[in-house]
Order: C-alpha cells, then structure tokens, then sequence
C-alpha cells in the first residue's frame, strides 16, 4: 500500500526583533514562541499527477513542485490540507506550511534534507530563525540573526514554556492582513535606521529579563520584558503599519488590557493578530470576560505553547471498501 505522510506543524507568534540594524554584522534577532490548538496539518501522497485540495492548497502544491524540481525528482504527488494556519496573520503560515510539505516530501522520497535545507530551497527563514525552530523543536526560542554569509539565522536559546501560562490571542477575521512579501521589503526599505543602543537594549533585555524570568515562571518579569521589547519595536514600525499595532480594533483591546494591569501584550509580527499573556486558564478566561470588542469581527481565542515541534504520522492507504486510510504506527515526534 502506497504510504501517506502526514505533518502537523505549530503556528508561532514573533514577539519581536532584537538588532535591526546589525551593525555587529548580525542583523534581526528575534524571539518567539510556539503555540498549541493552532497548527497546519497536511497529508502527502506519491500520485499519478501532481493534486491538492484543502484551505491554502495552491500554495501547497507550489512549495511541492518547487522542492521536486530542485532536487531533480520527476515524481508528482497528491496533498490534502486538512488543516492551515490563517495567511497573513502573523502565526508564521507560509513557513510551516512549507516546511511541513517538504518535510512530507523529504521523507517520501528519502531526501536526506534538514528543515533547514528544506526552508533555504523553499525561501523560508531569510529575516528570522523562529519559524523554523518552532517546526523543529517548539517551545520559546532567540535566534541569533542573519549573518554576512548565506545561512539562515540559528536558534541560539530553547526553553520550554510553561505549561500553565496561557495566551489570549486577538485575531481578525477581516480582510486586514499584516504586511509580506514585497510589500513588507518596502516598509524596512522606508524605515530609519534603528539606533545602536535601542539594539543593546533590547539584547539586555532578553539575557537579563526575559529568559531568566522564563526559567522561574515568573511572569510579571516575562511578561515586563516582553511589554517593554513591543514597545520598542512597536514605536519603530509605527510609520511603516500606522501605528503601533496594525490594527486599530486590536490596538484598542490591547489598551484595555494594559489598563487592567496586564504588561505582557503586543503583536506577532506585523500582525494583525495581537496578545496578551497570562498565568492561568483562569485568568485568561476572567480577561476575556473584561475585555470589550468593538468589532464583531475579532475573534478571543485562548491557546498555550506547544513545547515540542512538528508531528510526522506514516498512514498506509486502504481498500476502496475500507476507510481513506489506516496508521502503521510510525509515528515521531520532534
């Protein structure tokens, strides 16, 4: 029976960027954290013909032809998305949905190919690593920046989240979009440059607050570390998404939040999608419950982090007479 690969892959938030400028020759940085509850799930066939079908599959079926051809395999397969992280929201789709087909792929066919391998043939990752460490091995995560050379930023810290912190998310169900693609090289090109001392600042800042505070589950001094690198970053993009979180309806929730004393809120990216943090499903609810929405079109979702990477399942297909398929029981975790 011809095997199924199927991908589980956590959608993350990027909590921001520490050197924009990278006058040490490392330029970006960034923080970010892996999610649960919101992932992309796609399942990857040897077929006849190349097919997909599902939410966000003709980008599936792009990253799949593009990675065949660049490793010089004629072979075509069949993808069904059962599951996609929403596009242009700040939760990282367009990687993990890349990595996930080619990792589907890479294991078909016995590429041999590392996640980062996959990403650089499938331009993924060329401004910030946490995509990527979020599909390898999840949790919260640094990297190091994009250096002189070719290679795509390394995670230089990993640590598990805690398990009881939640996140409250904000998301839009509009058609407000956060910036990419040429549209976002535009905005770095129109921004100023980014003063050398905000950037040690902020470095500072994540070796002498935030990590520390991570490992003692303290969340006010995470949550003030955090609070205070959206501020920074916020402030800098303002001119470039027009204002300090892209959404005004957000921005607003994210206000009241402050107002009631919580320090851990921003936005993944260039959003829209915006946070807030907080140490208990219990807290997380009684927020929620606070919280006034002007906008029918936003959407509270409560999440915690998922502190391992992507799944791979190996299902086998089945009769016509039976289900679509069965596992064979191989499955990893990473």
């Amino acid at each position: 029976m011809d095997q199924i690969i199927q991908i589980e892959a956590p959608a993350r938030l990027h909590l921001g960027f520490l050197d924009i400028q990278g006058d040490l020759g490392r330029r970006f940085g960034g923080v970010g954290v892996s999610l649960n509850e919101i992932q992309t799930c796609v399942e990857c066939a040897r077929s006849k013909e190349f097919s997909a079908k599902g939410p966000d599959s003709e980008r599936a079926l792009k990253y799949a032809q593009r990675l065949l051809s660049m490793m010089g395999c004629e072979d075509t397969v069949s993808i069904e998305v059962r599951q996609a992280i929403p596009q242009h929201a700040g939760l990282g789709s367009g990687t993990q949905m890349a990595l996930a087909v080619g990792t589907a792929i890479n294991h078909l066919f016995k590429l041999g190919l590392t996640p980062y391998e996959i990403a650089e043939k499938l331009a993924r990752g060329g401004r910030s690593g946490i995509g990527i460490g979020s599909f390898e091995q999840g949790g919260f995560l640094v990297d190091g920046g994009r250096g002189d050379g070719n290679q795509l930023p390394p995670i230089i810290a990993r640590h598990p989240f805690p398990e009881h912190w939640r996140i409250v998310l904000l998301m839009a169900r509009s058609d407000k979009e956060g910036l990419s693609g040429e549209a976002e090289r535009r905005a770095f090109g129109t921004l100023p440059e980014f003063p050398a001392s905000d950037a040690a600042h902020l470095c500072r800042l994540i070796l002498m607050r935030i990590l520390p505070s991570l490992l003692e589950s303290d969340l006010s001094g995470f949550a003030q570390g955090i609070g205070e690198l959206q501020d920074k970053i916020g402030d800098y993009f303002a001119p470039a998404q027009g204002g300090q979180f892209s959404h005004l309806n957000i921005r607003h929730l994210l206000k009241q939040a402050k107002q009631l004393g919580f320090q851990g809120v921003g936005q993944s990216s260039w959003g829209p999608t915006g946070f807030i943090l907080t140490d208990s499903e219990t807290q997380a609810h009684a927020l929620v419950r606070k919280l006034q929405p002007i906008d029918v079109g936003l959407e509270l979702r409560i999440v915690g982090a998922s502190n391992h990477g992507h799944q791979l399942t190996v299902m086998a297909g089945m009769e016509e007479t039976g289900s679509d398929y069965k596992e064979l029981g191989s499955q990893t975790k990473t």
